[in-house]
């Protein structure tokens, strides 16, 4: 499992990129407006993973959404982690869904919701989408704004 640290430790650090997700570390920071319900949105439109059957690499664009609760995720950190995939073999569903619940575990968000918008691998693009509820009432929650994959056409 991915480790958490409360505090910055990566930012304004030299930081290599983890061999694995299961070597990378996600810092939390306190949360400056938690009376607020409001969205933060990472997107990450490079994400690169194995295929855990050919080892060939599959991409994706991933953007996740989340009301913060008592933490934040530090950005820096979540670069690293994200990239930790490089190299980790794994389809397309598990990648998804080990993010969001990798963050869900480190932050306790009020919220969050992942869109793994994956590019085509033998013609069919995969598009995974979880959340872990209904959004907080009141929250503006814009669309993700990536278009449905539409080929050439």
């Amino acid at each position: 499992m991915t480790k958490t640290h409360d505090g910055a430790l990566l930012l304004g650090e030299k930081a290599a990129l983890p061999a694995s997700p299961d070597d990378a570390e996600l810092d939390l920071v306190p949360n400056p407006h938690k009376d607020a319900a409001y969205l933060v949105r990472f997107t990450a439109p490079e994400f690169t993973s194995l295929c855990p059957v050919t080892g060939q690499p599959d991409f994706a664009h991933i953007v996740i959404d989340y009301v913060p609760g008592e933490k934040l995720v530090e950005s820096k950190s979540l670069k690293l982690y994200l990239g930790s995939f490089r190299n980790h073999g794994a389809f397309h569903e598990d990648c998804t869904i080990r993010i969001a619940r990798d963050l869900v575990a480190a932050m306790k968000p009020k919220w969050l919701r992942i869109g793994g918008y994956w590019y085509p691998r033998g013609g069919i693009p995969i598009d995974v989408f979880w959340q872990t509820g209904a959004p907080p009432e009141g929250l503006w929650l814009p669309d993700q704004g990536v278009p449905p994959y539409r080929g050439r056409g």
